[in-house]
């Protein structure tokens, strides 16, 4: 299987904004970096010498961040991936990281913002693959799963 996923679909994106969340949202990224970073996308970013994937979503994270915060976001964790426990065994990802917005208007804002997404090129040149997985808390018992 060769998909790769590095940008929302425009399908999916309607149907994130039709569920109608209230409130929170917090957002699952699994991440695979690519080895070197491809800045071929853009060229206008990429540093004097070639650094890994990881090195470039490092330099996304400190562009983004200001950007986030302002717009009421924040990083609620992030981690060092791997093997899955529970999963496939051929499938790994190397860091996940728990993003919270107050709202799916504040991440749509979040994510159109001109300035923010003058340094894009930073993730898509450091991803080799990607999953995003909007997640809304269960107000209720935990026991009515």
């Amino acid at each position: 299987m060769n998909d790769r996923y590095l940008m929302p679909a425009q399908e999916a994106g309607r149907a994130f904004v039709m569920r109608q969340i209230k409130g929170s949202v917090v957002m699952l990224n699994l991440l695979r970096f690519r080895d070197i970073a491809d800045y071929s996308g853009s060229p206008e970013l990429m540093p004097n010498e070639p650094i890994s994937g990881k090195n470039a979503y490092q330099l996304y994270i400190k562009h983004t961040i200001p950007f986030l915060t302002a717009s009421g976001g924040e990083i609620l964790f992030i981690g060092e991936g791997g093997a899955f426990l529970i999963g496939p065994a051929n499938e790994h990802w190397d860091a996940v990281l728990l993003i919270r917005q107050n709202s799916v208007n504040s991440f749509l804002a979040f994510e159109s913002n001109h300035e923010y997404m003058k340094g894009i090129g930073h993730r898509t040149s450091a991803l080799e693959d990607s999953r995003l997985l909007p997640l809304v808390e269960n107000k209720s018992r935990q026991d009515e799963i």
